[in-house]
């Protein structure tokens, strides 16, 4: 069983899922945030793939890719530093980025090699829903492989049920219409988004994401959906002078402090 499918099958509420950049801040972070993340017990790691022309990413997440490029990431490198990473990590990886950069790579081929190596699912904004359905869902299902579309307050009913249906693992939901750390906290707009779309009650597993950045707003994404997603507020913390292996250990102690007797 896909390791995505596995952790929602165990386990229904407070999910945690981490994103990060991979090469940053340094090349070779990659491994070193993936086996720090598995220790402090995330229930899913979203590996961002650095990205030279991102679309909805906010300045922090730009200027970590940005970084990772320079650092001389590529995606063959990030393929083998994940296929290291495997050995000592056990918890369900999620590739981040764009159809463009799957396409240069070549589309079968990097769905399969990302199965090879430990991949469980994928996030790519860009693939527009009709293209995924008639030309990759049979592959993706072949490889059992996690797919996850995104909503938005401005995604309408009919759209989002189709989501539901296509959506492997769990359904993205952004918090709101801006780019990723714009804004902090969460708003009584972004709560009746929220509550509209669990009275959905929808077959998918649900995480929110965007403006999720402490403990106050992860508790309260998960009164709405079954966790949520933290990126940006992550890239922000790994940068201080102290130990990334520390700085990862106490981000997610923080993120958590209220919410693990729940």
């Amino acid at each position: 069983m896909n390791r995505i499918d596995k952790l929602f099958k165990e386990k229904s509420e407070n999910i945690l899922n981490i994103y990060f950049t991979a090469g940053f801040p340094k090349l070779e972070s990659t491994i070193t945030i993936l086996e720090e993340l598995s220790r402090s017990k995330v229930d899913l790691i979203e590996i961002g793939m650095p990205y030279s022309d991102p679309l909805a990413d906010g300045p922090t997440i730009q200027n970590s890719g940005q970084q990772a490029l320079k650092n001389g990431m590529t995606m063959a490198h990030l393929f083998k530093q994940i296929e290291s990473a495997r050995e000592k990590v056990d918890t369900a990886l999620i590739l981040m980025g764009y159809f463009n950069q799957v396409m240069q790579y070549g589309e079968e081929e990097f769905f399969r090699k990302a199965k090879a190596i430990g991949v469980d699912g994928l996030i790519l904004p860009d693939m527009p829903l009709h293209i995924y359905e008639s030309h990759y869902r049979d592959l993706f299902e072949e490889l059992d492989l996690g797919i996850s579309f995104l909503i938005s307050p401005q995604t309408d009913a009919a759209r989002i049920k189709k989501i539901d249906e296509l959506s492997r693992g769990f359904i993205y939901m952004v918090s709101s219409a801006s780019i990723t750390g714009a804004k902090k906290g969460i708003d009584n707009s972004q709560i009746a988004y929220f509550k509209r779309i669990k009275n959905m009650k929808l077959t998918k597993p649900t995480l929110i994401g965007f403006g999720i950045s402490d403990n106050e707003s992860y508790t309260k994404a998960c009164e709405f959906a079954n966790g949520a997603i933290i990126g940006s507020a992550f890239i922000k913390a790994i940068q201080n002078e102290n130990p990334i292996e520390e700085n990862v250990v106490n981000f997610v102690k923080n993120i958590r402090l209220q919410s693990k007797k729940k």
